[in-house]
């Protein structure tokens, strides 16, 4: 079945995904939300089916992601045809990324990225090993991610190794650690939680000792958050090296088994469409990833 699109449809449904509801999605397409509803039901009632959810935030429906991801694609294929220009802004390219990355390395190859200002992206945060799912719904159209199987439809290249390392501060590690790392204060001692997706404090803890533990958990959902919240003695953490290795060589935190850090193999997946700016911010990812990254 032919589908004759409404590109203003199009734009509608996008315009909600990237801003979560249907009232912050009219404000940016200078719409009223009742205008902006009928966009959408009307384009639901051209495929014949529900697109978004709704819910808080709003959420795409199987039927309505190729048409997100179609969407997104065809607004960087037009802007590769005619440039923005008098004023016009440009569409934003949707990438997903883990907060770790985004608080490291990543920010560096958004900047050289964006380089002459004529590009924009959307960050998407979310897990490392999350970030696929918003790139298999068609909400972005790259991510960095720790799985190494491609989405359908998208390439897959490895970036390299963000290393972690487990760390609290002194007084943290006087407390509850006076004795060595052992199994029982392991279980014990509070540890930071990034979110409901974050593991890594667990798979660690199973790498050291053999044994599947569940310490009591404090949930901080900030990287620069985790640094400070070990560092004031509210639990000990997994941090990326670059973020601590300061931290440590000045005595403000302890890496609790130097011998021991926990490395996450990163890639990034983006669709195989043509697409001039998502190859470009493809060839600046890849290029910070080498300078910063540890070799895969």
């Amino acid at each position: 079945m032919k589908l004759n699109l409404d590109y203003q449809q199009l734009a509608a449904l996008v315009a909600v995904m990237r801003e979560g509801s249907f009232e912050a999605a009219a404000r940016t397409l200078h719409l009223t939300p009742s205008a902006l509803s009928q966009r959408i039901k009307a384009l639901e009632q051209r495929v014949g089916g529900v697109l978004v959810l709704r819910a808080k935030p709003c959420r795409i429906t199987p039927l309505g992601e190729p048409l997100l991801r179609h969407a997104q694609q065809v607004a960087l294929l037009e802007q590769a045809l005619w440039p923005v220009r008098d004023g016009a802004v440009a569409p934003q390219l949707a990438v997903a990324v883990n907060a770790d990355s985004l608080s490291t390395w990543f920010l560096a190859a958004a900047a050289a990225f964006v380089g002459d200002g004529s590009a924009l992206l959307d960050l998407r945060v979310d897990d490392e090993g999350h970030t696929q799912e918003a790139l298999r719904r068609g909400e972005v159209l790259a991510a960095v991610t720790a799985r190494a199987e491609a989405v359908q439809g998208c390439h897959s290249s490895r970036l390299g190794r963000l290393r972690y390392r487990a760390c609290a501060s002194p007084a943290f590690v006087a407390r509850h650690f006076a004795n060595g790392l052992q199994a029982r204060s392991l279980a014990q001692a509070p540890c930071l939680r990034f979110d409901a997706k974050d593991e890594m404090q667990h798979r660690w803890l199973q790498r050291l000792t053999r044994r599947s533990l569940q310490p009591p958990a404090h949930r901080l959902p900030s990287s620069t958050g985790f640094v400070q919240g070990c560092e004031a003695g509210l639990g000990w953490a997994l941090h990326p090296e670059p973020l601590v290795a300061g931290l440590i060589a000045s005595g403000r935190l302890v890496d609790l088994a130097p011998a021991r850090p926990f490395d996450v193999q990163l890639y990034w997946q983006c669709t195989r469409l043509a697409l001039p700016q998502l190859a470009q911010l493809t060839r600046a990812v890849l290029a910070e990833a080498k300078r910063q990254l540890l070799p895969a």
